[in-house]
This record gives C-alpha cells, sequence and structure tokens, in this order.
C-alpha cells in the first residue's frame, strides 16, 4: 500500500506547479483550447429542441422519459408495488433464499441464460444489498441535491419540485431494470473480483439476441464515456465545488485557501486513493457509513428548518402544485416547469444513464432481481426525499425568487447554504463538512465505475487498474486548481452520452428481467408457503 501511495505523491507533484500556474491564466487557456476541440460534442449531446416561446428541451431526456415510462408500464409498477419487497431485501429478511438454497430455476437453458452466466448466479458477489446501494447511492446523493435542486427551483419556481419527484418515482423503473441487468450479465474473474455493468450485459445480453455486433459496438462506446465521465462529472467537478465552498466559509477572497486549491486537491487526492486502491469492498466499507450519515444529517437538518417554519408548510406545497401546472412569470410556461423538474431529477439520480449497475452488480445474491428491487430504493432516496428536502427549504426560506434564475452551480450551492443559515446560523460549517464528504464518496464511487470501463477496453492487469487509479488521482489535484468548465463540461455530456448505449439495450433485454423478477418472486412464494 506505502509503494502506491508513494506512487500517487510522485505523480501529482509535478502538477503543482501547474496548479500555481492556473491563478495566472493557464486554466483559462486550456479551457479555450479543450472547448474548441471537444465543443462540438458537447453540442451535440446537450442540442436544445426548440419547440418555441422559450421552450427549449434536451433530446437526451425525452429516450430517459419515455424509457422510464415504458418500464413503469412494462412491469405493471414495480417502482410502486415492489417498494415494501425492496426495503425487506435491504433488511435481510429474504437472505435466506438469496445466498444460501441453490438458485430457483438454475441450470435451465430455455430462458435464454448461458452457461457462464448461471455459475456467476450461483456466486455470492463481494458486498451485501445494503453496501451496494449506498456505493451507488454515494455517486448520486451529492451536489446534485443542493445545487442543482436550487438551480431548478430558482429557474423553474417552486413547481419544478413537482416533476423531480414525478421524474424520480419513474427512475425507479429504469434502475430496476438496468440493476438486474447488471447481476445478471457480470464476470467474475479467478480471484473473485466482480466485473458487471452495461458493458457485460450489453455483449451477452444482445449476443443471446442474436445481436453480438450491435452489443460490442454499444458496449465500447459506452465503456469510452463511463472513463470520461468519471474523471470529469464524477471527479473534477466534484472537488471543484467543494472547494469554492470550503474557502467561502473560510473567508472568501481573504481565506488562507485562496488560491491554493491545489492544496486541497493533494489532501483529498490522498485519501480518495487510499479508499479507491483497496477496490469496491475498501469503497464498500467507506460509503455504507457515509452515506446514511449524511443523509441523516441533511434530511434532519432540513426537516428542523421545514418544521420551524411549519405554518409555511401548506404554502409551500400549494406553491408547488400550483407551479407545476400554472406556474406565473417563469420562462416557458408548464412546459419549460417540466423541463427544470426532469432536467435536474436526471442530473441527480442518473436513472437510466447504467452508472448505478456497476456498483450493485457487486452485490452477493444469486437472483440478478433482487437487487434490481435495491436498486430502485436509489432515485427514491435521492430524488423523492433528498431534492425535495432541499426545494421545501428553498421555497419556505424564501429564496425561490426570478433573481437567481441565472446562477451557476457554485452560486447555487451558496444559496442553498444561505437558505440553511437563516434558520440555522450555524449550519452552513455542517453543510460544508457534508459537501466534501458528498463529494469525497461520489469521487470514490465513480472511480469504480470508470475502472470498470477502463478494465473492459485495456484488460484487467494490475498495471492497469494503478494506472487509472494514479490517473484518476492526478485529476482530483487539477479539478480542485483549476476553472476548467468546458472540460467539466465535456464530461457531462459524456455521462448523458452513457444513456445512449445503455436504454437500447434496456429494450431489448428487458423481457429477461421479466424473466429474472418472476422467478424471484416465486421463490420469495415458496419460503413464505
Amino acid at each position: 500500500m506505502k509503494k502506491y501511495l508513494l506512487s500517487i505523491f510522485t505523480l501529482i507533484l509535478p502538477f503543482l506547479t501547474f496548479a500555481q500556474e492556473a491563478e495566472k491564466g493557464i486554466d483559462q487557456l486550456i479551457d479555450e483550447k479543450f472547448g474548441n476541440a471537444t465543443g462540438w460534442f458537447v453540442n451535440a449531446i446537450f442540442y436544445q429542441i426548440d419547440f418555441g416561446g422559450g421552450v427549449k428541451v434536451f433530446w437526451v431526456l425525452f429516450p430517459l422519459i419515455i424509457g422510464a415510462t415504458y418500464f413503469t408500464i412494462y412491469f405493471k409498477l414495480i417502482n410502486f408495488r415492489g417498494f415494501f419487497t425492496s426495503v425487506n431485501i435491504v433488511r435481510g429478511k429474504y437472505d435466506e433464499i438469496d445466498h444460501h438454497e441453490s438458485m430457483h430455476g438454475a441450470g435451465d437453458l430455455s430462458e435464454g441464460d448461458h452457461i457462464e452466466t448461471i455459475a456467476i448466479e450461483d456466486h455470492e458477489g463481494e458486498v451485501t444489498h445494503f453496501q451496494a446501494l449506498t456505493a451507488a447511492l454515494s455517486a448520486t446523493v451529492g451536489l446534485g441535491n443542493i445545487a442543482g435542486v436550487a438551480i431548478a427551483v430558482s429557474i423553474g419556481g417552486a413547481g419544478a419540485t413537482f416533476w423531480m419527484i414525478v421524474a424520480g418515482l419513474l427512475g425507479m423503473a429504469s434502475k430496476f431494470v438496468e440493476c438486474t441487468l447488471g447481476v445478471k450479465y457480470r464476470d467474475i474473474d479467478e480471484n473473485g473480483t466482480v466485473y458487471g455493468g452495461p458493458m457485460y450485459y450489453l455483449t451477452k445480453g444482445l449476443k443471446s439476441k442474436g445481436l453480438g455486433g450491435l452489443g460490442k459496438v454499444l458496449a465500447v462506446l459506452f465503456a469510452i464515456f463511463v472513463i470520461g465521465g468519471s474523471f470529469g462529472g464524477g471527479n473534477m467537478f466534484q472537488v471543484n465545488q467543494a472547494f469554492q465552498l470550503v474557502e467561502n466559509i473560510t473567508g472568501g477572497s481573504e481565506s488562507f485557501l485562496h488560491g491554493k486549491g491545489w492544496l486541497f486537491g493533494i489532501v483529498m487526492a490522498v485519501f480518495v486513493g487510499i479508499v479507491i486502491i483497496g477496490g469496491i469492498k475498501k469503497i464498500a466499507k467507506v460509503t455504507d457509513k457515509i452515506v446514511p450519515f449524511m443523509v441523516v444529517i441533511y434530511v434532519a437538518a432540513s426537516l428542523f428548518v421545514i418544521f420551524a417554519n411549519y405554518d409555511m408548510i401548506g404554502g409551500a406545497f400549494v406553491q408547488i402544485f400550483e407551479g407545476a401546472f400554472s406556474p406565473e412569470g417563469v420562462a416557458g410556461g408548464a412546459i419549460g416547469v417540466l423541463v427544470q423538474g426532469f432536467r435536474r431529477a436526471a442530473f441527480s439520480n442518473e436513472a437510466g444513464v447504467g452508472s448505478a449497475s456497476i456498483a450493485h452488480s457487486a452485490v452477493k445474491t444469486k437472483y440478478p432481481a433482487s437487487e434490481g428491487m435495491v436498486a430502485l430504493l436509489e432515485p427514491f432516496i435521492d430524488t423523492v426525499v433528498v431534492c425535495t428536502m432541499t426545494a421545501l427549504v428553498l421555497i419556505i426560506t424564501g429564496n425561490v425568487t426570478a433573481q437567481n434564475a441565472g446562477l451557476n452551480d457554485a452560486q447555487a450551492i451558496l444559496l442553498t447554504s444561505g437558505a440553511f443559515e437563516s434558520a440555522i446560523s450555524w449550519f452552513p460549517y455542517v453543510l460544508t463538512v457534508a459537501v466534501v464528504l458528498f463529494a469525497f464518496s461520489t469521487m470514490i464511487s465513480w472511480s469504480y465505475y470508470g475502472f470498470q470501463g477502463w478494465a473492459y477496453l485495456f484488460g484487467r492487469t494490475k498495471k492497469m487498474e494503478y494506472t487509472y487509479k494514479l490517473l484518476f488521482c492526478v485529476f482530483v489535484v487539477i479539478g480542485a486548481a483549476a476553472s476548467l468548465g468546458s472540460v467539466i463540461g465535456f464530461s457531462d455530456a459524456m455521462i448523458f452520452a452513457m444513456m445512449v448505449p445503455n436504454m437500447v439495450g434496456l429494450v431489448i433485454l428487458a423481457p429477461k428481467v421479466k424473466k429474472e423478477l418472476t422467478k424471484y418472486m416465486d421463490a420469495i412464494k415458496a419460503k413464505k408457503a
């Protein structure tokens, strides 16, 4: 372990000069050059369809929304009727059939299973249902819930909250499908390490449908996009925004950290490096402690602000429902509000993007559908609970105004911090710690996602593994030190680009998921009998 940490320092040191020079404009130059080179890709992914009347909709929202709605109907409202079963799985109620008994229907190849897949399904995996859930949640619960919600309600008004909730509820079905497939088609190497996610179910699943060529192309595309997304949106953006809040809370331009993002980046890189070198088991052990703590603290503070102004709760919900269908003074009218709600929910919970299935694939289970059921809780916690709490705080404290409609992410975080401060004077300090932990947990989970894409493309050797992980740590320092807007924009585009190959596979493989769901529910019924 020590030699790998030494390697991290060795690679990071040459970047310190770059980080310090960033203050002198080098970062702006890189930003401009990179933007010129990659602008076409960003514009293509975030192309907006103009419906007139000020309403512009990102085309990538359509497959996400339509896909989530299709899965909700196809699986007969699994996101609602399966909710309490999902909670019981996380509680361990069905661990006996999951871990110890022989698999229901194992050995029956008439269902389209591969022999190697059945062997994999009989393997226990690496982490528990709860750890898999928290590892995936740690990548989604974070700055999107704090800054993203502030932007949504500032632009779309209180009504955007309603559509965020709707998007979260529909997204539960997408998460169920992709995470069931992640377990069904996962790989396990000779050391028992699990490899899963869209790269594997696109390759194996589509091959079983006679679409092997398409599956390979889609899998390679996804792997490229997830690597890019891990370096940017899952790394540089997180540490950059966390540093801005830390700098602000310690005095802003007068802070001892002002202009020293590289120092903050080094500290974060060391902690990230220590965790990610240990693999998914180490990541899961960290996230299953950090994530519940963060969510409880954040929700508790939100509830305090809400109930401290209990007389305004009714009015806040009236604003949300009225604003969702008959908004006044909001650009784009009702459609504009809907778009803001769905857009921010998609950024927040990543349902349909495929990233979470990589973490969920490592679960200890014999039934793929069991983890799909667990995964559907993720958008509920992330969007329906945490995002709604943030929105209510902002509405009750009077921060949903037209003046805030032009906020960027960094300003939006400060707006949310100010909203909490109006009710809890000392909470911005707690929120700063929470944001740093949110950023940290998001980075370590995205490092795992990116590495799976890296391993798929370049092999699973130790050399390739540590090459990726060391690069990831270097980007932590760069992300904290520089203001590389174009790099982050490109990486965010890559995260949404992941949705395209993933959604194609999800729709084609939905019948496989239905069979897995029937198999698992039959096993539960047999246990109860």
